[in-house]
């Protein structure tokens, strides 16, 4: 990259916290203070108003702009799930990707708590207890496994028979066309809450792809009900088609992509996320047409989290033939 030493001609100004007395102001002051991330913080900010101004311009329709939203599970644990939810309630983003811990952690959540805790408590002891810990977060076994398989599994019956009397079909027949995607919509329809995020995808007809969903909690709820229905399926290539379709023809495409370093009491840190994080991807077309893409990563490689940074170089590197808008913005914290 060349060098201009006259390009260098925008000063770097301190805050003043007499003026920074809402969000809003803050941010704008973090857009002039430099501070290393804090300006791309700001612009991150004002992306993200374009997006929502695109789409809200098109009225989602899904044929003129696709916004897309992955993240991993994990932060479906915290309260920042309640951006997602309202995010996907004003249908600001209009396709999703996330790993199966989303849908464990957005159910169980809906009929238990989840409580503050601490990075240093002692795993063993808590197990003791029947705790785990998800992070600085504890989870009781009844508001996670328990709770999960107490809900889920009976509206499981409820699908399946549902399923056979909508097609008429028997066997594996039945469930061509039925994925991630429609298995979102129906949980959402039938157990989700309006504080949960499949509440308002089914409400909304978002599409949720999950491309590993069989990497936690529900997925063991599905593997346990095939073991009573061996006809039960998930058609997985229909969820790819719907994500494939919505690339092709679409005017507009932006995406927002959350990837955390954070240690996960299911599998779904594993190969979901780095799934998750490469999905917006997979499309033929996808990479080369995005016009907005900020990637946020806040993982600590020394943690050992498994989307700690090999997720970043790789979305690094396809970026770089994408928009002016492309970049990565670490945050180890």
């Amino acid at each position: 990259m060349a060098v201009d030493p006259e390009a260098f001609d925008v000063p770097v100004v301190d805050y003043d916290f007499s003026k920074a007395t809402t969000p809003r102001a803050l941010i704008e002051q973090m857009a002039q203070a430099g501070g290393f991330t804090a300006t791309k913080f700001a612009e991150a900010r004002t992306i993200l108003a374009d997006m929502r101004s695109t789409i809200d311009a098109a009225d989602a329709d899904p044929s003129k702009v696709t916004n897309w939203l992955s993240f991993p599970a994990c932060l479906c644990a915290t309260g920042t799930r309640g951006f997602f939810v309202e995010a996907v309630k004003r249908k600001m983003f209009n396709v999703v990707s996330t790993t199966c811990g989303t849908l464990d952690h957005d159910i169980a959540r809906a009929y238990k708590h989840y409580y503050h805790g601490s990075f240093d408590l002692d795993d063993v002891e808590l197990g003791e207890h029947a705790l785990m810990r998800l992070g600085n977060v504890i989870v009781p076994n009844a508001s996670y496994g328990e709770i999960i398989e107490a809900v889920v599994m009976p509206v499981l019956e409820e699908i399946y028979n549902d399923r056979l009397k909508e097609t008429g079909k028997t066997g594996a027949d039945a469930w061509i066309g039925f994925g991630s995607i429609h298995l979102v919509w129906e949980l959402g329809k039938r157990i989700g809450t309006p504080d949960t995020f499949i509440y308002w995808a089914a409400k909304h007809q978002i599409p949720v792809c999950i491309p590993g969903i069989t990497d936690g909690s529900i997925g063991a709820q599905l593997f346990m009900f095939r073991q009573q229905h061996r006809d039960f399926h998930l058609d997985t290539l229909a969820d790819e088609q719907i994500m494939s379709d919505l690339t092709w023809d679409v005017e507009t495409s932006n995406a927002l992509m959350v990837a955390v370093g954070f240690p996960s009491i299911t599998s779904s840190g594993g190969i979901s996320t780095g799934v998750v994080l490469t999905v917006p991807f997979t499309s033929p077309r996808l990479p080369s047409m995005m016009e907005a893409f900020p990637v946020l990563d806040c993982a600590k490689p020394f943690r050992g989290g498994k989307c700690a940074r090999k997720p970043l170089m790789f979305v690094w590197k396809v970026t770089q033939a994408c928009s002016s808008r492309c970049w990565a913005l670490t945050c180890s914290v």
